[in-house]
């Protein structure tokens, strides 16, 4: 700590064979980083790109120049250091980095000054070494001759059985940056006008939709019940006969739909999803799950998605429940649906993934007792809470129907166009208020970078979940309107369908911007988690639209006085 140290010798490698020379050469054209921790803190390294500064965290492995590949072999580390205030015990610091309390008294009884680093930069140079001079040197002893570091010129060319030699050396500064401020440099708002951008589409959506939505209910909703109210009983019947669009459908719009098993357990699922999202992402926002702390975000997830299970219980019981008017009967079924339904569609999905990376002897494969770990958080936390959700929903009231349901189901008049064609066209509009945040959320898992405007996220999630609350809400009544009673299915894929595109948008940025993938076992890796995600969209998103449709269903029809 806080000692200068020029021309340090690291390591000399073994001559290069066949094998290596080419794995180097690929690695470099496929523009590789080496990415390396201080202090919990990543190296950042500066390049000037025309008049401004742009920042990038770890170094290239390497150059292409010419035809000739060259090797990034000295490193100029500068290390930004804050004196501590007290001369003997730091305060108490915790940034998520964890909260600890260090000593800085000298070994010797005598009160030196304390350190701590608040900044990490990295200059690589490519320098021509001399693989002879060092063969006796231990690593950390000096270089023989003096080395100059110059970033604009390359000089280590990469050779057939030639060794190379690093080297390096480190610069201490000393700066005002303060120990809480120390994550600054990475958190920087660049790009934020991009995010307000995308906010501002996102609300004029919204508006939109939200104007479509109050001309429903103000001019064709309301008129209609004013006028159905004041009329008599004689003129009313009158009416009935000549009732047109949602009023026709009265006895058919609660009728319990295909598969209903499985729509209760895709909606309690995503009501677990969901409420997991908008937790985590709240907490990231305030601040909690810093990237300074890594693995606080994932570990977050898990623990609110298993406590949310009890969501996921009592929603999925308690719509089962209504669509069967009252019947407790399955609940126990349900709920163990729910409990293994998106969970072991991830786990399906990340087996199959796993497989590939230990076939490929991959260090990334997760280890087998994490496993083990992750299977017992499944099965002794998140299904015994789903199973008490499921028992409380059991015990709640059912929502009882406003109308009654006709013995014989009404024929469906034939459409101009398929609905389905419009359900899957709509997720357009959910897409859209979502897309530029997606490619900041894609660069930042696929491309290294650390993500950390959760307050922009947090306002477009807000902004994606009322916009898919409306679409649904819109395309239901268009479909009563058009005496099509089925609107189960649809409200829940009307908004849900946002994840095909989410995943048609995956495939392109795969194509067009990680050009760098090597294999398709990286491609396979890719596409499995994209889709993961996807589904995940899917369920969350569903929901969403699923049950704003299903309240606003049922306030319509028990607007309506029928006999």
């Amino acid at each position: 700590m806080h000692t200068n140290e020029t021309d340090i010798f690291l390591c000399r490698t073994d001559p290069l064979s066949g094998d290596h020379f080419k794995l180097l050469k690929k690695r470099i054209d496929e523009m590789y980083q080496v990415n390396l921790i201080l202090d919990n803190l990543p190296a950042i390294r500066y390049a000037k790109k025309e008049s401004y500064f742009l920042r990038w965290t770890g170094y290239p492995l390497g150059i292409k120049v010419k035809d000739a590949y060259y090797v990034f072999n000295h490193l100029k580390f500068t290390v930004l250091v804050h004196k501590y205030e007290e001369a003997n015990v730091a305060r108490v610091m915790g940034t998520g980095d964890g909260s600890e309390l260090i000593p800085t008294v000298g070994s010797g009884g005598s009160e030196l000054p304390g350190y701590m680093v608040v900044g990490f930069e990295v200059v690589p140079c490519s320098v021509m070494h001399d693989a002879q001079s060092v063969k006796n040197l231990k690593p950390y002893e000096k270089y023989p001759s003096p080395i100059k570091c110059d970033p604009t010129t390359v000089a280590m060319l990469v050779k057939e059985n030639e060794p190379i030699v690093f080297t390096y050396e480190v610069t201490f500064e000393e700066s005002d940056i303060k120990w809480p401020s120390r994550w600054d440099a990475y958190l920087k708002m660049e790009g934020s006008k991009v995010h307000w951008f995308s906010i501002l589409n996102s609300l004029m959506v919204i508006t939109f939709l939200a104007g479509i939505v109050l001309v429903i209910f103000l001019r064709t909703v309301r008129r209609d019940l004013t006028r159905y109210e004041e009329l008599d009983k004689e003129a009313q019947a009158q009416m009935n006969e000549e009732l047109s669009g949602w009023k026709l459908v009265v006895g058919d719009v609660f009728r319990a739909p295909t598969n209903s098993g499985l729509l209760c357990v895709m909606v309690g699922d995503g009501v677990q999803i969901l409420g997991m999202a908008v937790v985590t992402v709240m907490f990231a926002a305030l601040g909690f799950m810093s990237p300074a702390s890594r693995g606080t975000l994932i570990i977050g997830m898990l623990i609110f998605y298993m406590i949310l299970g009890i969501a996921a219980g009592y929603v999925a019981v308690r719509l089962w429940r209504t669509i069967g008017c009252g019947d407790k009967k399955g609940w126990v079924s349900v709920s163990w649906k729910v409990a293994c339904c998106f969970p072991g569609i991830a786990f399906f999905i990340l087996t199959t993934l796993n497989f590939l990376l230990w076939g490929s002897h991959s260090t990334g494969a997760i280890p087998f007792s994490l496993f083990v770990v992750l299977i017992f958080m499944w099965f002794c936390i998140s299904v015994p809470l789903t199973l008490v959700g499921g028992y409380f929903g059991a015990k709640a009231p059912h929502i009882e129907y406003p109308v009654r349901t006709n013995q014989i189901p009404r024929e469906i008049p034939a459409q101009k166009y398929p609905s389905w064609l419009l359900v899957f066209g709509a997720g357009t509009l959910p897409f859209g208020t979502l897309f530029i945040e997606l490619f900041f959320i894609m660069s930042s898992i696929w491309m290294g970078r650390v993500y950390y405007v959760f307050g922009f996220l947090l306002i477009v999630f807000i902004l994606l979940v009322v916009v898919c609350a409306e679409v649904s809400l819109v395309l239901t009544y268009m479909h009563l309107c058009v005496e099509d009673w089925k609107w189960w299915w649809k409200s829940f894929f009307a908004s849900g369908s946002v994840a095909i595109y989410i995943f048609l948008y995956s495939v392109n940025y795969l194509i067009f911007e990680l050009k760098s993938l090597s294999g398709p076992v990286s491609e396979a890796l890719y596409l499995g988690y994209s889709l993961l995600m996807a589904l995940a969209i899917m369920f969350a998103m569903g929901s969403v639209g699923f049950l704003s449709s299903f309240w606003f269903v049922h306030y319509l029809f028990s607007s309506v006085k029928l006999d």
